[in-house]
């Protein structure tokens, strides 16, 4: 076995290979050296998380960072932590239990006890948000640190002009947006942007419109409650290309950040809010922590505790029923005025590497 200080780090996403989510952990580690990438593949977990184990096996890493909470890949390093010793650090997003549990409660309580495992056996857990860096420590994971992500560029010139000439909509008008994946939910009969499109089909006024990009199960869904506003009133452009979304975000005047206010969504930013913010963006959403604690005075807050309630869709129509340039423009300009240091990526990197160091040297 070679020396540890001579092993290389292998990363992953549960996700899978390609994914964002790999995106991000390659950035996360790219101040330290001989990191490598294992390909995971999510449509096939079972073999991936063999072939983890026996790449894991054959290489020896000095530690294991994975992105995701997928259990393929959460058994297979907790497996190789109890085998051979190979430490792990996890990355995530979401509080496991509460989101497996939307699939069911027996599922749910096995998603708790695997989060608890995960965390417990872990070397270290890296947050996207300090409320989930908590649980982990809570559930007994021995370090934590939080990195929310970055936003991902910025709109090339004339994007706006551009973008809304594309799909037809005016220059004045004011455009609530979201750009995300539209996963159906079917449990409940939610996708994100289902909150905009039935609320703007309640709003009297002709300049507002909403703008859902992204695609998934949900997007039928979408085009299905649009009815005749598809295209008038209500635009669903599809999938877009990661490094065109500051171009879409240019085009928008409003963007939505939909999360129930329960063990799901409070624990999250989710990846859009840097790039929200970075797009110079006021921001609707439910009455989250983040909503209260990183807010500046770019937030509207919605009543209701989930944004498919009745209360949530209410309170969203009648914000765009009387929402005007003057204060869209007033809060963007409380945007552009701070430099979102909680979102600044060499900050986050900087810390990555100094946690992942300590916990080497540690090893």
């Amino acid at each position: 076995m070679a020396p540890l200080d001579q092993r290389p780090i292998l990363c992953f996403a549960t996700q899978g290979a390609g994914h964002l989510d790999e995106v991000r952990v390659r950035e996360l580690l790219s101040g330290l050296a001989d990191v490598e990438v294992h390909e995971f593949s999510r449509a096939g977990k079972a073999r991936s998380g063999l072939g983890l184990w026996r790449a894991a096996r054959a290489r020896r890493p000095a530690l294991i960072v994975m992105e995701g909470t997928g259990m393929a890949g959460g058994l297979a390093v907790i497996a190789l932590r109890r085998a051979i010793e190979i430490p792990y650090i996890v990355s995530s997003g979401d509080a496991v239990g509460p989101y497996l549990g939307l699939r069911g409660r027996l599922v749910g309580w096995v998603g708790e006890r695997y989060e608890r495992l995960l965390c417990r056996r872990s070397a270290g857990f890296i947050g996207w948000t300090p409320y989930l860096a908590g649980r982990a420590l809570t559930f007994g994971a021995p370090r934590a640190i939080s990195a929310p992500g970055w936003g991902r560029g910025v709109a090339a010139t004339g994007a706006r002009e551009r973008v809304r000439a594309q799909l037809g909509i005016a220059p004045h008008a004011i455009v609530a947006g979201l750009v995300g994946s539209l996963a159906l939910n079917e449990r409940v009969g939610y996708t994100y942007g289902l909150e905009l499109v039935r609320a703007v089909r309640r709003v009297g006024r002709a300049d507002v419109a909403v703008c859902v990009v992204g695609d998934g199960s949900g997007l039928a869904r979408l085009h299905e409650e649009a009815g005749e506003d598809l295209g008038r009133r209500v635009f669903l452009p599809g999938r877009v290309a990661p490094e065109q979304v500051p171009d879409w975000l240019a085009a928008f005047d409003l963007a939505s950040l939909p999360q129930s206010v329960d063990r799901v969504g409070s624990f999250r930013y989710t990846t859009k809010l840097p790039e929200y913010l970075a797009a110079g963006l006021p921001v609707v959403s439910g009455q989250l922590p983040a909503a209260y604690d990183l807010d500046r005075g770019q937030f509207f807050r919605l009543p209701g505790a989930t944004p498919w309630s009745e209360e949530y869709v209410s309170a969203l129509a009648e914000l765009l029923e009387r929402v005007s340039h003057e204060e869209l423009a007033q809060r963007r300009s409380i945007v552009a005025a701070d430099e979102w240091p909680e979102f600044d990526r060499d900050a986050q990197l900087a810390r990555v590497q100094a946690f992942m160091e300590d916990v080497l040297a540690e090893r």
